[in-house]
């Protein structure tokens, strides 16, 4: 099997780090896999194995005005389509909306069996109209619409009924590998503390916010606790502002992103979800594959599908701080139902192996190739 991923970069990011996992494990197999970015190398943040082919395009710059946008698009899909022909995939993958939409263009009367492969719930981040027209005209040109979750099936069939969708989660590969840049839990937490975890970007989305201010509630009547957020992004500046506000400058962090996660999961007692909307969230996938138990906002979507409540964590209703609080109290001062739902939180390495998601992957494409044999496509 020869197959093609294009995504706008290999940053750190939930897309970027299934990518980087299922071209790993392909290669390991004897596909022949290619990661096409319109970043340059030099900006990713996940390794890959010298096995997988490594194309950037070096076209990401920001556009100036409309008529700059659609010239650079241009640009974009005439060099993507020079790499599918040069290449000759059997199968290309466009990751999240535009990349998709770029590559269903570029792919236009080519031979390759084309999907799509959805990263996030799509109402809870809409895309500019251009993009929202192109994809409804897109997207049914894909072989197949790969969707997170139920609701994002929903969502597909409802919104752009002649996509031909399915399901199929993402990986929660175990254990990790570490990378740069490394910070040692040791050197933000004292030993024998409490560490209450959650780990991403540092945006609205991530409601770190509402987890700061439930923190404020909590510190004081668990005072052998500690709040570290992990991650990077555009709020750092007013989270930090936020935590100084509420008084948590010695119970609350944000070191940055972390390349050895895993051991902070690790260390963590207890990982917290404050999603206002998520895709299907690798971060608690990991968390609870080290052993975690965790809370989260029941937001759309995944989480629900990861946490099996009272089994292995609890879910709260989306937005309800005060129901936040109360489940993160119950389980802090409970260090026996942490452990027995850490006990259970576990399974997900099974759950959603790597192995098994790379076999549903491998169905699907195996039945891609068939029907276009099928078709003389």
């Amino acid at each position: 099997m020869n197959c093609l991923f294009f995504i706008h970069s290999m940053r750190a990011g939930g897309a970027e780090r299934v990518t980087a996992n299922l071209a790993s494990h392909w290669v390991e197999r004897g596909w022949e896999v290619t990661v096409v970015t319109l970043e340059s190398r030099e900006q990713d943040f996940y390794d890959l194995p010298l096995a997988v082919q490594r194309v950037d395009l070096n076209l990401a710059e920001e556009s100036r005005d409309p008529l700059d946008a659609v010239i650079n698009n241009l640009r974009r899909i005439a060099a993507l389509r020079s790499v599918l022909r040069k290449i000759q995939p059997d199968v290309a993958i466009g990751m999240m909306s535009t990349a998709a939409v770029l590559l269903l263009l570029a792919a236009w009367r080519l031979s390759c069996v084309t999907i799509v492969s959805e990263h996030i719930y799509p109402p809870m981040i809409p895309l500019k109209p251009m993009w929202e027209r192109l994809r409804r005209w897109a997207y049914p040109l894909a072989h197949r619409v790969v969707m997170l979750t139920i609701e994002g099936l929903d969502w597909l069939s409802e919104e752009i009924p002649k996509a031909r969708g399915v399901v199929i989660p993402n990986p929660i590969p175990f254990p990790l590998h570490s990378s740069e840049p490394l910070i040692e839990p040791d050197s933000v937490i004292e030993q024998g503390r409490r560490l209450l975890l959650a780990v991403g970007r540092l945006d609205k989305q991530k409601g770190f916010d509402h987890l700061l201010q439930v923190f404020s509630h909590l510190a004081p009547s668990n005072p052998d606790w500690d709040l570290v957020i992990l991650g990077e992004g555009p709020l750092r500046t007013e989270l930090e502002f936020l935590a100084r506000q509420l008084g948590l400058q010695e119970r609350a962090s944000l070191p940055g992103r972390a390349g050895n996660i895993c051991d902070w999961y690790q260390r963590a007692d207890l990982y917290v979800m404050s999603s206002r909307f998520e895709g299907f969230p690798n971060s608690l996938g990991e968390a609870m594959a080290h052993g975690c138990p965790a809370v989260s906002f029941d937001c759309d979507t995944g989480p629900r599908d990861i946490i099996r409540h009272n089994v292995d964590g609890l879910l709260v209703p989306n937005g309800d701080v005060a129901a936040l609080k109360d489940a993160l109290e119950y389980l802090m001062r409970d260090e026996k139902l942490r452990k027995q739902f850490a006990a259970k939180a576990v399974d997900v390495r099974d759950r959603f192996s790597l192995e098994k998601i790379s076999e549903m992957w491998a169905a699907l494409l195996n039945e891609l190739q068939h029907e276009a044999l099928e078709s003389g496509s």
